[in-house]
């Protein structure tokens, strides 16, 4: 051993000493510290003369025991520095846990392996048993251990007790007896600030049925729910099941209104950031519940490939889906978020949002239109945005129908202005939000987003081949996509806020027709499967979101009028006004003899489309800027029917202006 190595472990062993020398002198003015040493002491002798009396069937301090009874002072003065250097005297009883245990467990099994080995070399265990250490050591793990767990129970008891008197508990019966039920049981066992206490479970596995959860009984199945509130007087009720169809959720909600009393659930893990299940998390059901969609599994490397470290743009960023594409993409921790919006409110809404709830300020608000190509080229060679995601558009399908100019500008050009600046500022990514009703267009809203569509292709297959950008310059060709995908659950100008509103003025609800159906998603789902499909094309791609089976609109009435506590046509009437200008009976993801294929995402599907050559389309705008300038609404809808030979316009549907 060098010189410098052996001053390297003689350092390291002072300091070392130097900091317990320290922490020691600091110990001995605390009263609790020399409680836990003579504690500790006294069951270290108790541990030794026990192992001995079962051993032997007489005392340590019989005249025929007296030789072990000189051992006592080298376990002492071995156990107790081996017990105070492995900080079993640094913790809080009250606190005691699995990790305390384990340093228990070190703490004994070393000290005995010394005294042990010390034996051996000393005198072979000559009149002394090997079996009295082995339980020696197993006593003092049980009485070191249980005298610590003795403690925090006792402790943890009166502190309940102190707070129960100032919290009134709810009598609270879990729907579900699986691990996010305990996780409930154990949170509120531990916080009894929190206003509940469970009194049972019910769940649909026979064999669970008689028993115990944390002392708590499994009472019966769900479908005796409402014998078992009886039985335990319970007073709210709690679904806590981490994954349910739509149809094992209206069950259950079926069966906890026959109880009359009041319900909520524990959102699933999906729903939760950090993964864990949590009481302050119980809320009201929503329709999403009712629903049933499945959670979204993300492909964390590859988004987190194409989104971290990046400067990433969002237009219509105040809107539903364009606030959540925002907060979903902090979750890969972006460079820079531009935020373009041209609704004020809205922009501000988000901005106070990413500044003050997720602590987030690399962001840029930009406040204006994206058809302003002055303003849009100045953020594009300002802020260099790597990935583009155009989430700005009019969507809201009869004011669209009246209004057609409007989409002609603001759907329309606004598409182009950001294709074609996005392949003049180099623009790796570029992300359309389509719809589904881009699907055989019946309506202004649809056929505008149809042809964004068609831009999306023919700026995609046009740059592919041009030679506009040389191999060695910093340039790089765009990737553009779309995402198609139907109604958003919640979202602005969406059936269900109308709905419950009106429930609350006490109806009637008005539904345009008894037969109209709808696909739905939940906001969350759409804008993570968005930046999911954003990071598995090559270009040129349509992807369609898996919607599932699309909902009549009158059952989800019903369900909205049950889930608020009143009776469909007897609280609350339901009202036919007839379909609205422009809006379909039934909406599409897909025309017909578009080839669709799966991808390596069960929950997303892509199409690629061929559509038209640039110069085509250029064509067609043009004309199309010109009518749109003059408001002429029947002109409009001619040339939508030219671009889109899909297209069934309505001529008789009246403009604002004529």
């Amino acid at each position: 051993m060098s010189v410098r190595t052996f001053d390297t472990i003689k350092l390291s062993f002072l300091f070392f000493l130097s900091q317990h020398i320290l922490r020691f002198k600091k110990n001995c003015t605390n009263v609790h510290f020399w409680i836990m040493l003579v504690s500790d002491a006294f069951f270290v002798l108790l541990a030794f003369v026990l192992a001995n009396y079962l051993r032997f069937e007489t005392l340590l301090f019989s005249h025929d025991r007296l030789p072990s009874l000189f051992i006592l002072p080298v376990i002492f003065t071995v156990k107790l520095p081996v017990f105070y250097l492995s900080g079993l005297y640094n913790g809080m009883w009250r606190y005691t846990g699995l990790r305390d245990l384990l340093n228990i467990i070190k703490a004994v099994l070393f000290s005995s392996a010394i005294i042990v080995s010390g034996m051996l070399l000393v005198n072979r265990f000559e009149g002394f048993s090997r079996s009295v250490f082995i339980m020696d050591a197993i006593l003092s793990l049980l009485f070191l251990a249980g005298i610590r767990v003795f403690i925090r129970c006792l402790l943890h008891r009166r502190h309940n007790q102190q707070h129960a008197r100032q919290v009134r508990k709810k009598r609270l019966l879990l729907i579900g007896a699986g691990d996010a039920a305990e996780q409930v049981v154990r949170e509120l066992t531990t916080n009894p600030l929190l206003p509940y206490e469970v009194v049972g479970f019910v769940d649909d596995d026979p064999a669970k049925n008689g028993m115990r959860i944390h002392g708590i009984p499994i009472l019966g199945g769900v479908d005796d729910l409402v014998d078992c509130v009886v039985q335990a007087d319970v007073e709210e009720l709690l679904i806590a099941v981490s994954a349910l169809t739509g149809q094992q959720m209206k069950r259950i909600v079926g069966l906890c209104q026959q109880t009359a009393l009041s319900y909520k659930v524990l959102p699933g893990l999906g729903e939760l950031i950090n993964g864990t299940v949590s009481v302050k998390a119980i809320r009201d059901i929503s329709y999403l519940d009712l629903l049933g969609r499945e959670e979204v599994k993300l492909d964390q490397e590859k988004i987190g490939g194409y989104i971290t470290g990046k400067v990433v743009m969002v237009t219509g960023a105040g809107g539903t889906i364009g606030s959540e594409l925002c907060r979903q993409l902090l979750r890969f921790h972006p460079r820079q978020l531009i935020l373009f919006d041209s609704g004020e409110e809205n922009l501000y809404t988000i901005q106070m949002e990413l500044e003050h709830e997720f602590i987030f300020k690399d962001y840029i608000t930009v406040l204006g239109q994206v058809q302003n190509q002055e303003l849009l080229s100045r953020v594009f060679s300002q802020y260099k945005p790597e990935v583009v995601f155009h989430a700005a558009a009019y969507k809201h399908v009869p004011l669209v129908e009246i209004n057609p100019w409007e989409a002609v500008t603001n759907n329309v050009l606004a598409a182009k202005y950001l294709l074609e600046g996005s392949i003049a500022h180099g623009v790796h990514r570029f992300v359309l939000v389509s719809t589904d009703k881009a699907v055989r267009p019946t309506n202004v809203m649809g056929a505008s987003k149809r042809i964004t569509e068609l831009l999306m292709l023919a700026y995609c297959h046009s740059q592919n081949r041009t030679t506009a950008f040389p191999q060695d310059s910093e340039q790089q060709h765009t990737i553009f996509q779309a995402v198609r995908f139907g109604n958003v659950l919640g979202s602005s100008g969406s059936a269900i806020p109308l709905f419950k509103r009106q429930i609350e003025m006490g109806g009637p609800v008005t539904i345009t027709h008894p037969d109209i159906t709808r696909y739905f998603m939940s906001i969350e789902e759409a804008a993570q499967l968005i930046i999911q499909a954003g990071a598995m094309g090559a270009g040129g791609e349509i992807f369609l979101l898996k919607m599932g089976a699309p909902v009549k609109i009158a059952d989800l009435a019903r369900d909205l009028i049950q889930l608020m506590g009143f009776t469909p046509e007897i609280d609350i009437k339901m009202t036919y006004t007839g379909l609205r200008p422009g809006e379909k009976l039934y909406e599409e993801l897909i025309t017909e003899g578009e080839g669709i294929v799966p991808t390596q995402h069960e929950q997303i599907m892509v199409l690629r489309g061929d559509g038209k050559s640039l110069p085509e389309m250029e064509e067609f705008l043009e004309e199309l800027t010109r009518i749109g300038a003059d408001y002429d609404a029947i002109g409009i809808k001619e040339i939508f029917t030219k671009i889109l030979p899909e297209y069934t316009s309505d001529l008789q549907v009246k403009s604002i202006i004529e």
